[in-house]
């Protein structure tokens, strides 16, 4: 019996490591399947619901490491970390997408001479003033066999000097999620709840420093968003970042001030993936996000200058709109009158990227 940890940390972590556990439990009589939660997302809404969402088993092991620092979170998963591996002895250990988790426990693996699978490999920005970008490239670096998404990876590691036979391009396992929850997410009855038609509003995500960090920025995008919901609602989910920074800048009475920008709580995973499908328009700065809508065909706005994601541009629906403001406004009022950009799913996002997965691994490991 070999023993695989699937290391979850933050919210997006959670639809990666669901489908790869339903794999993995085809190979039950070989493969021990752990999931440890380093509790990097403590709040309820970030974690928990997900778990129960995305029908995870509790984890096995749960560090409770909380919030911090980049420096401070990262040191604590990996002394944490570092006696879960000593304790557990794994024959592998599995880290998933880029945060800071992903890169603690990818070290602690790499330095205790237990191989490293990184599922969503050679992502790359090129932008390393992002955390998620060092994260990314460390991660991969020391990585034993890297999961690629999108092909733009594959060239991205071989640039780097990563070996053609530690490579594997699987697809997508955040499409797995989607693909196998899209079903029970439209029976959900949240749209009905917030008073909402189909296709009848925009809905926004942001949570990125560079985004809601800085007072001028965060007000500019709260009145862009004041400036949409005159043609249609706007649904804003608030990360728990983004409404410290809302009331840091005073600028809740801005956000409060028309009944068509609803501020609400973070939605769990099965309520958003319905609200998703069926907005109008995606406003966002979330990098899964971006591959989503590409699969459901949602027009997607991106405030961001790049992303890691370009197959979402090229084939998909994705917009990049950096900080013009201006042209996210003009991008955001075509989707909603329906002229939109169209878009086409990229290879391999089938729903089975995760089942590949478990198969290399297990065979790895035999």
């Amino acid at each position: 019996m070999k023993t695989v940890l699937s290391v979850v940390g933050a919210r997006p972590n959670f639809m990666k490591v669901a489908p790869l556990h339903r794999a993995f439990q085809r190979y039950a009589d070989s493969i021990r399947h752990l999931i440890v939660h380093t509790g990097q997302h403590y709040d309820q809404q970030m974690s928990k619901v997900f778990f129960d969402d995305l029908e995870l088993p509790h984890p096995d092991i749960y560090l409770g490491v909380g919030s911090a620092s980049h420096a401070q979170q990262t040191a604590k998963v990996m002394m944490a970390f570092e006696k879960v591996v000593d304790e557990q002895k794994p024959d592998l250990v599995v880290v998933v997408g880029d945060v800071n988790s992903t890169l603690a426990c990818a070290l602690v693996s790499a330095k205790m001479n237990v191989e490293v699978a990184h599922v969503e490999a050679g992502l790359r920005s090129f932008d390393r003033t992002m955390p998620e970008e060092v994260n990314r490239l460390v991660t991969d670096a020391i990585s034993d066999s890297l999961f690629v998404s999108e092909l733009s990876g594959v060239a991205n590691l071989k640039r780097e000097g990563i070996g053609q036979e530690k490579i594997f391009f699987v697809g997508n396992v955040m499409i797995d999620s989607l693909v196998h929850f899209r079903e029970k997410a439209r029976r959900s009855i949240v749209a009905e709840q917030l008073g909402l038609s189909r296709k009848s509003y925009a809905l926004v995500t942001l949570h990125r420093p560079s985004n809601v960090d800085e007072a001028v920025r965060l007000e500019e995008i709260l009145k862009l968003l004041l400036e949409v919901s005159r043609n249609k609602n706007v649904v804003f989910p608030i990360h728990p970042r983004t409404r410290n920074m809302i009331q840091q800048f005073g600028l809740q009475s801005l956000a409060d001030s028309s009944e068509c920008l609803k501020l609400t709580e973070p939605f769990g995973y099965l309520d958003f993936l319905n609200l998703m499908e069926n907005a109008a328009v995606l406003i966002t700065d979330s990098g899964g996000i971006q591959e989503e809508t590409t699969y459901l065909g949602v027009p997607c706005i991106t405030l961001r200058e790049n992303t890691e994601r370009p197959i979402t541009v090229e084939l998909g629906t994705n917009v990049l709109c950096g900080s013009n403001l201006l042209l996210a406004r003009e991008k955001s009022l075509e989707a909603m009158n329906g002229k939109a950009k169209h878009g086409s799913v990229p290879e391999l996002w089938d729903g089975r990227a995760s089942e590949r997965i478990a198969e290399i691994v297990t065979k790895r490991l035999k």
